[in-house]
């Protein structure tokens, strides 16, 4: 799963009819083996159907045991309804240059399952802090999509090189290029520095 550095702006708010909380069954990943629309498409396929927005996330955290919590909504902002939909979670960093790292596996990141009332971790099996979350299957005109999460970076973390660090969440779902069936995706996505106490 890629990130896009830039965060996403919502081009309309007003009237976001629908909305759906990530609670539902989680769904197979059947997008697994289909390309992505960007490669098939050498570039020309642009996707503006996810339109996301994150909200509380500050622009630098203090390491340690706290908890930072934020809300991301994705929105469908096209006229059709998107399929085989899939939620992910990230926390990690841009890396560079040749010895810089990635803060993911000193991070934690967690969401809030409205289901269970409860928060459930996301743990990649290479042990990044992220992974894949409960949700809707499908995502029709105008429904939003939202998610609670928070992170929290280890004081373990070196300091020896400037991390451009980012979390947020990630929709995706099957769309076609042409005749060609193929991924696309969106994000709500924001950036931050860690610091020490």
């Amino acid at each position: 799963m890629k990130l896009r550095r830039a965060l996403s702006v919502s081009a309309a708010t007003a009237a976001l009819l629908p909305v759906v909380m990530a609670a539902a069954p989680a769904q197979a990943a059947p997008a697994a083996e289909i390309p992505s629309c960007s490669d098939v498409s050498n570039g020309q396929y642009h996707n503006n159907a996810l339109v996301g927005r994150s909200f509380g996330i500050p622009a630098s955290i203090t390491l340690g045991t706290h908890w930072t919590t934020y809300t991301t909504t994705l929105t469908n902002s096209s006229a059709k309804e998107l399929k085989s939909f899939e939620l992910s979670a990230a926390l990690g960093s841009y890396v560079y240059n040749e010895g810089e790292r990635d803060l993911s596996p000193y991070g934690d990141l967690q969401y809030w399952d409205t289901s269970q009332r409860a928060w459930k971790t996301l743990r990649q099996a290479n042990g990044n802090a992220g992974g894949t979350l409960p949700g809707p299957k499908t995502l029709k005109p105008r429904e939003s999509v939202h998610v609670q999460l928070r992170f929290r970076v280890s004081k373990d973390l070196p300091l020896d090189h400037a991390y451009d660090a980012f979390t947020g969440l990630t929709g995706t779902f099957i769309d076609r290029y042409r005749d060609t069936e193929c991924t696309s995706d969106g994000s709500a996505v924001g950036g931050f520095s860690p610091r020490k106490g």
